[in-house]
């Protein structure tokens, strides 16, 4: 089994945004390397609306790969917050969750080999801060066991 951590601040948002939030995801492969159980806690937010994993460095951003928490991107704008002094969501990731991209990730082993190379963060999305509030890149927690 694969682990990997993400934690999430609003300075590690491109650009920075000052924000009292903050959290940690959490990611476990499968032997198979088919399926990602995630855990996802934010603290302190307001208005929460979307989670992703998206491809890009620690400095860029990039499309969206997969889902974590909330609706469609398109309704976004339509979309109710959820405030909360601490939240958790977990779930699974299969291939039918990996969303449509032009970084080639086509099911989750290619996440996964982006995941291992540090190209991936997750970016937590709110009302007053769409394009992301809280950040944090995707690392690798030891080798397969």
């Amino acid at each position: 089994m694969e682990k990997f951590i993400a934690r999430l601040k609003g300075r590690n948002e491109v650009p920075p945004v000052d924000t009292n939030a903050f959290g940690v995801a959490k990611f476990i492969a499968n032997r198979h390397c088919t399926k990602i159980k995630f855990f996802l806690e934010v603290n302190n937010i307001d208005n929460f609306v979307q989670a992703h994993i998206h491809a890009g460095n620690r400095d860029e951003n990039g499309p969206v790969l997969a889902f974590l928490f909330g609706a469609d991107v398109a309704t976004l704008a339509e979309q109710n917050g959820i405030s909360t002094k601490k939240g958790v969501v977990t779930g699974m990731i299969t291939d039918e969750d990996i969303e449509k991209n032009d970084v080639g990730v086509k099911n989750v082993e290619d996440l996964l080999e982006l995941m291992r190379k540090e190209l991936t963060y997750v970016n937590v999305h709110t009302e007053q801060n769409v394009g992301g509030e809280i950040r944090g890149q995707i690392i690798p927690l030891g080798k397969r066991e």
